[in-house]
């Protein structure tokens, strides 16, 4: 079998969940943009970003906390959970600070709880239900190998609060990195039987991929401001880390003929409906309640 010990370079030991957070970087006063940005990038297009990275994080960290309890061994029952945490420390983040820009009392539940599904603006690959233990493995395997570089060049630009996060999301995605991608080698290396399994999640999911990389007037502003990286960056180190991963697991390169998009315009599948019935019951059941 393929040698898993180099997964694109990266090698690093599990993120420590027991450590202590650190005081976040100072954020802007109510109603303000960071101090750095005023007439660089328009208020409402850095609550756009903070809605999609944090829409595409609790998502996924909800869709991987359904594996707790099910999962094919224990040490996996241990780690997706874990995964979910870094996943959700993400999306509290970019709630958290969307709220103290738009102010009005909100909270980073707001964002969670009592949006309706078109109000969401994540990628369409993170709703997809869990499917096969290779389908969800896959899927965590391109989102890590897509944000890894994307917080890696957040580190440098200008938002100070996004740098800060960048720094420690940055630890987190080379683990997920690291193990998602051994076990990509390890199904696509292995028996007939996960081999098979892995080329199905590899179908499915190669259609969900260029919606990763999609640009609009939101992002390109950003870019231009300093607070975004550019996606071509990014893309050719998701690729190079891919690439890297595929060879060693003996799959193909992923070519989809197309490309599925709307999840950033808040276009999304049935799948959604289902997944916001059950994180949003408790707030949508008994609205207001504190515990």
């Amino acid at each position: 079998m393929a040698s898993a010990d180099n997964i694109a370079g990266i090698g690093m030991s599990a993120p420590d969940h027991a450590a202590q957070p650190q005081d976040p970087a100072p954020g802007p006063a109510p109603g303000q943009v960071p101090g750095d940005l005023p007439g660089r990038a328009q208020q409402d297009d850095l609550l756009a970003l903070l809605m999609r990275i944090g829409d595409d994080h609790l998502i996924l960290g909800h869709r991987l906390s359904e594996w707790c309890g099910h999962a094919p061994m224990l040490e996996e029952d241990l780690a997706l959970p874990n995964m979910a945490l870094d996943l959700l420390g993400t999306a509290r983040m970019c709630y958290g600070y969307a709220a103290e820009i738009e102010g009005g009392g909100k909270t980073e539940d707001d964002y969670a709880f009592l949006r309706d599904g078109t109000a969401f603006r994540h990628i369409l690959m993170v709703e997809q239900p869990n499917g096969d233990f290779a389908y969800t493995i896959l899927r965590q395997f391109f989102f890590a190998a897509f944000m890894h570089p994307f917080w890696q060049e957040m580190t440098g630009l200008a938002d100070p609060r996004l740098a800060a996060h960048a720094q420690k999301a940055v630890k987190e995605l080379a683990y997920h990195i690291r193990h998602s991608g051994e076990w990509v080698i390890r199904l696509g290396d292995g028996t007939p039987e996960s081999t098979r399994r892995m080329g199905e999640a590899l179908d499915a999911l190669s259609p969900y991929v260029g919606e990763l990389f999609e640009t609009d007037s939101i992002s390109i502003a950003l870019t231009t401001a300093g607070v975004l990286p550019d996606m071509e960056v990014v893309q050719r180190q998701f690729d190079a880390t891919v690439a890297q991963t595929f060879r060693a697991a003996t799959l193909p390169d992923y070519a989809p003929e197309f490309a599925h998009s709307g999840g950033r315009r808040g276009r999304h599948t049935e799948h959604l409906g289902h997944l916001l019935a059950e994180l949003q019951f408790m707030q949508r059941a008994y609205p207001g309640q504190s515990w």
